[in-house]
């Protein structure tokens, strides 16, 4: 399996109720490798081009206003097919649908209100992180318990 990046999230709600740990420790217990963190406050520009697919659906304004609307963790996590895992953990957009185990599943009720982002597929993976985070920003190291995480060979 290819070795992916993806973006993740944590968002405005996730960071207000104290859930950015939690987030972070799913993924580290998973086996994904964290390259790059931050906390930030997303200006409604970054919004807008996070968002852009969506610029011309009703629903919108309301991404904008809330993603803007606190600060955010915003994070690069590394591993084989890390795109696919992350969603896998994230469960469904909708929380209510959202299986128990699944982050949204354990910690979120509301659609609008659903704690984390990730990217849906490598491409637009590597899109989002271009898009909040400069190179300079992400950290190429060795774990020295990658090998008790994957198999090598």
């Amino acid at each position: 399996m290819t070795v992916e990046r993806t973006l993740v999230l944590v968002k405005p709600d996730g960071v207000q109720r104290g859930l950015v740990g939690e987030v972070i420790g799913r993924l580290e217990r998973r086996g994904l490798q964290l390259v790059g963190l931050k906390l930030m406050q997303i200006d409604e520009g970054l919004a807008g081009r996070h968002y852009a697919e969506h610029r011309q659906k009703a629903f919108f304004p309301g991404l904008v206003d809330f993603i803007t609307s606190s600060p955010v963790v915003a994070m690069v996590w590394e591993g084989p097919g890390a795109v696919s895992m992350v969603r896998a953990m994230m469960g469904p957009t909708n929380p209510a649908s959202a299986p128990p185990g699944t982050i949204r599943g354990d910690l979120a009720v509301d659609l609008g209100m659903n704690v984390i982002h990730g990217s849906d597929s490598p491409e637009r993976a590597a899109e989002e992180v271009a898009l909040f985070f400069d190179p300079s920003e992400l950290v190429d190291w060795e774990r020295t318990h990658s090998r008790w995480v994957v198999e090598i060979g």
